[in-house]
């Protein structure tokens, strides 16, 4: 009893030994503590109490008879998504646009982040930066009129310069062939100058010396580039594509509610869409959040999987 009573003494001593420390360290850095209040607050309402929405999923939502009193139906959501008629086509597109979006959208600021990286008149630099970037800030409603304007088969800018030469006017956006390409290079566009700015970042952190010591050593900008600049981004770089991945199946509902329509919807027609006709056109309110919670178990998976692979080699980055 007296080596029980001893050990149980110890540990409440180690328990009040270890929340005074913690209590020190909070008391030390209270203004960091609190300027970070405002962001917990934040997440926990509207981050994780919404997340009591999910029991919606297992449910057949009715209004009239409200969240607690709607009957269960277990998985029968899921089955109903993954059984549908639509289910392989909108799954296809998604996973198809993302990843299309990953393989040039990922790489065009990096590229272009490099190529500013190397400018060295100030004035044609912040230039660059300003225009490339200023692009993010324009909705996609703005956007879309702009693709209207260039690319109508009517009276189209580009159109208008076909015609001239002899060719035929084409109808880029209601033509399936063509849509995925437009939402690829529009989303580049729009997104590459702000996504540079995280790079441009990180390269502004690289060591000065070692490019003059490599240039000391005869290295070409090629050699510099590989064995200095890449590396100095690397984590970046790798955080960046694990956030990307747990948005793999977020293809973009903005872009794609106003550039999707009849003709192109083979091709367009992504998740994100299809659960706004369900969800808030239907009123299939159970459905499509049946359809979110499918899409946050995969994006989970996703995330978890990536920072493994990350770290493997890497090492750890967080």
């Amino acid at each position: 009893m007296n080596s029980t009573a001893a050990a149980s003494a110890s540990n409440k001593t180690h328990v009040q030994t270890k929340w005074q420390s913690s209590w020190k360290r909070i008391m030390r850095f209270k203004i960091l503590y609190l300027l970070l209040l405002p962001e917990l607050i934040y997440f926990v309402i509207f981050k994780y109490v919404p997340m009591f929405g999910i029991i919606i999923a297992f449910k057949n939502y009715n209004i009239g008879l409200g969240f607690w009193d709607s009957p269960w139906v277990g998985l029968n959501n899921f089955r109903n998504f993954i059984n549908g008629v639509y289910f392989w086509d909108i799954m296809s597109n998604t996973i198809a646009i993302s990843i299309y979006k990953l393989l040039f959208g990922f790489v065009a600021p990096i590229v272009l982040a490099l190529l500013i990286n190397e400018v060295t008149v100030g004035w044609f630099k912040k230039t660059v930066q300003t225009v490339t970037y200023l692009p993010h800030f324009i909705s996609w409603v703005i956007a879309y009129g702009l693709m209207v304007a260039l690319l109508s088969p009517g009276d189209g800018f580009v159109n208008l310069i076909m015609k001239q030469y002899g060719l035929q006017p084409i109808s880029f956006l209601t033509e399936s062939s063509w849509i995925r390409s437009l939402i690829i290079g529009s989303d580049i566009w729009k997104e590459v100058g702000w996504g540079a700015i995280l790079y441009l970042a990180a390269l502004a952190g690289i060591d000065p010396s070692l490019y003059e010591a490599a240039r000391i050593d005869g290295a070409s900008k090629w050699r510099q580039l590989w064995h200095i600049t890449l590396p100095g981004i690397r984590n970046v770089i790798i955080i960046l594509l694990i956030i990307r991945l747990s948005s793999i199946l977020d293809a973009g509902f903005d872009q794609i509610f106003m550039m999707s329509n009849t003709f192109n919807a083979d091709k367009s027609d992504i998740i994100d869409t299809w659960v706004y006709r369900q969800g808030i056109e239907q009123m299939q309110i159970s459905l499509a959040t049946a359809v979110g919670v499918f899409k946050s178990v995969i994006a989970f998976i996703l995330v978890v999987g990536a920072n493994k692979l990350a770290k493997k080699f890497d090492g750890q980055i967080w």
